[in-house]
């Protein structure tokens, strides 16, 4: 498949997905079915393979640790620091910087508005910096590498330790600040049954049995429905996506239904950034809280469910 059917594909995706975000909030599908899937939000390592030399595809290899990017990387990908994406504000972290600071770092690495973007690493960080170009309006030209680096390495892809000179890129930000919603927003919304509010956390911490660091009042919002991000990868050994009817099967046994608005949380924002990519992927009109539960557990005037509920 040639980079110009690509790009159309991802075109197809990104107009299916503003059609979703035109409807009104809460709005149900007149048939019932299930959203249409934007199965190029992710690339398979073959695709990558093929399209490693194509000047309009930018490689990013995301996270924490620059001494894992400099051990093994894919040829040609430039590394992109987790926290360069991230900033803590108001006692939150992991939120979002402002727009110039995100524009100057993905110019400094080579993107371009006509850029498709392949971003891989640790499966949290790989969809922190996939939501971060949604939020930027790069979505419809950015995809998640399938498997990442653990499933091109059990391939014998061939693995690089230079690093690639980048000329800067030509990025013009166009924010969608409506993807990112506030504890105020969500409390105006609690009770709405076409609002589906989706904790990404670990069952213990969804229950309030481990309030997890920084959460002072344990449990979950209100309404909130829980999928654990693990349960939709095979496992933290091989970090695939599960299959899209897997997929649409864990969120209808949630209780999430066509038509539903989607918003992702969990505890600090990173969780539910994959929960994020799913939704998308599967075509939900989605939002992201980025303050997540650390943000709500803080606010003394909003309810919780759960052991602690006061």
């Amino acid at each position: 498949m040639g980079i110009r059917h690509a790009v159309l594909g991802i075109g197809i995706a990104w107009l299916a997905a503003c059609a979703a975000a035109d409807r009104e909030e809460g709005d149900t599908r007149a048939d019932g079915a299930a959203p249409r899937a934007e199965s190029a939000l992710l690339v398979s390592t073959a695709w990558l393979a093929e399209h490693l030399e194509d000047p309009g595809v930018v490689v990013l290899h995301v996270g924490s640790d620059r001494a894992d990017y400099d051990r093994a990387h894919i040829p040609g990908a430039r590394f992109l620091p987790l926290d360069a994406i991230v900033v803590e504000r108001d006692g939150n972290i992991n939120e979002l910087p402002p727009v110039e600071r995100l524009d100057s770092v993905f110019e400094s690495l080579g993107v371009s508005d006509d850029a498709h973007v392949v971003v891989y690493g640790p499966p949290l960080a790989a969809a922190r910096a996939f939501f971060t170009l949604d939020y930027l309006g790069h979505g419809d030209r950015t995809a998640l590498l399938d498997g990442g680096l653990e499933a091109w390495t059990a391939e014998n892809r061939p693995l690089s330790t230079e690093t690639p000179v980048a000329a800067p890129g030509n990025f013009t930000p166009r924010p969608r600040p409506e993807l990112v919603v506030t504890a105020g927003w969500i409390q105006e919304r609690l009770g709405n049954p076409h609002v589906a509010l989706l904790d990404a956390r670990p069952e213990d911490q969804y229950s309030g049995a481990n309030p997890g660091a920084g959460v002072p009042r344990p449990g979950h919002i209100p309404g909130a429905v829980n999928i654990f991000w693990e349960r939709m990868i095979h496992s933290a050994a091989e970090p695939r996506l599960r299959d899209v009817e897997s997929l649409r099967a864990l969120f209808r046994e949630a209780g999430i239904e066509p038509g539903d608005t989607v918003v992702a949380y969990c505890r600090t924002g990173m969780q539910a950034s994959y929960a994020y990519f799913v939704s998308r992927v599967l075509g939900y009109e989605t939002r992201f809280y980025d303050g997540s539960f650390m943000d709500w557990s803080r606010r003394e005037d909003l309810p919780v469910s759960g052991p602690a509920t006061r």
